[in-house]
């Protein structure tokens, strides 16, 4: 008989999970296969068995218990990969000189290959280390114009041989010409770590615009759309926006903080935008499900289009889509997986509510 735990979904939306091969459901539940004694994760690619052939579990040493071993596709004893220990370090090394060019000939010196470095930097954040330090020059030279510095300064001071070479990449990256930069904003982009993984956070002078978990799907799309909304530009960069969001996060995860400070910016529709202004006005260890959040923000029988619009959220936690659930109490969806959406309602105790016995 299948062990089910009471923080599990649905055994029909775990079925679907397991048959679609959703990721994203990796870390939320195990699937063992009687018929081989085999067992998953989610997302394995591995070929369908049969619904009943299927048995499910909360943990992997539940699964253990139970006589399956793991498979060796997805190695679900494995624990989800956190980013390697160099990284950190590599990027605080690129913040604290933003001006200087990182040869590949100092990563080796550090220890590092520079293509597993690249490898890296592509797969996780779209974009290769060099030319995240590309972005992160300009990103340095907008700040300096933006503070009345001359051209020649920041073309020379931030690793560039030219003029023409300065402003080709400066018109590419921020869409206008340098000189028009001193009077403009721009999107800061900054990695955040979290207990569940790092998130992707952007931040213009006025406020938070985008707070992600970097393995969602459409951060791609959230992304274009944000830069479309906001008719700014994006650039690595730090700002007190983020750091206050670092801090606040930190005490959120650590069972001191229920509300956040943290100024935030999320354009949108008007419809989307209602919506989002209700995620905003369900209190910490509360849930509402896609049909009361439709009756509270004035769209009755709209829950559907209220799902949609939450699945639309570029500020993850603070703008809580994570405390809607569906109406018999599974968790619904979630772009940052549905095991961090467990884990989110977990940190603030909603359990009870969202999920039956």
């Amino acid at each position: 008989m299948t062990m089910k735990s009471s923080q599990m979904p649905s055994r029909e939306e775990m079925l679907r999970a397991l048959m679609t091969e959703d990721e994203t459901c990796d870390g939320l539940f195990y699937a063992g296969v009687t018929t081989t004694l085999i067992f998953c994760r989610p997302g394995c690619p591995a070929r369908k068995p049969k619904p009943e052939h299927v048995e499910f579990y909360s943990t992997a040493r539940e699964a253990l218990f139970a006589g399956f071993r793991p498979c060796k596709r997805c190695h679900p004893m494995d624990p989800r990969r956190e980013a390697p220990e160099w990284v950190a370090p590599l990027l605080s090394r690129v913040e604290a000189e933003p001006g200087r060019r990182l040869r590949d000939q100092e990563l080796r010196e550090a220890g590092l290959e520079p293509a597993t470095v690249r490898r890296h930097f592509l797969k996780a954040y779209g974009l290769t280390f060099q030319a995240y330090c590309r972005a992160r020059r300009l990103a340095s030279a907008f700040g300096d114009l933006r503070r009345g510095r001359s051209i020649d300064d920041a073309v020379f001071e931030h690793g560039w041989e030219s003029h023409s070479g300065f402003r080709d990449a400066f018109v590419k990256a921020v869409g206008s010409a340098p000189g028009g930069a001193r009077d403009g904003d721009y999107i800061r982009l900054a990695w955040v770590e979290t207990p569940l993984g790092p998130m992707a956070a952007g931040a213009t002078e006025k406020g938070l615009c985008l707070l992600e978990f970097t393995d969602r799907r459409m951060m791609e799309a959230q992304l274009d759309t944000l830069k479309r909304r906001l008719r700014l530009p994006m650039l690595p960069g730090e700002s007190p926006i983020l750091d206050q969001t670092r801090t606040e996060l930190g005490e959120y995860f650590a069972g001191k903080r229920r509300t956040f400070g943290v100024p935030l910016i999320y354009p949108g529709t008007d419809f989307q935008v209602n919506v989002w202004n209700g995620l905003l006005r369900i209190p910490f260890g509360e849930t509402r499900s896609y049909a009361q959040l439709a009756a509270e923000v004035g769209i009755a029988g709209g829950a559907r289009a209220v799902g949609h619009a939450n699945g639309l959220n570029r500020i993850a936690v603070l703008i809580p889509c994570h405390r809607v659930t569906n109406a018999n109490g599974d968790l619904g969806g979630y772009g940052g997986g549905l095991w961090r959406k467990l884990r989110l309602l977990e940190t603030e105790g909603a359990l009870r509510s969202t999920i039956g016995d």
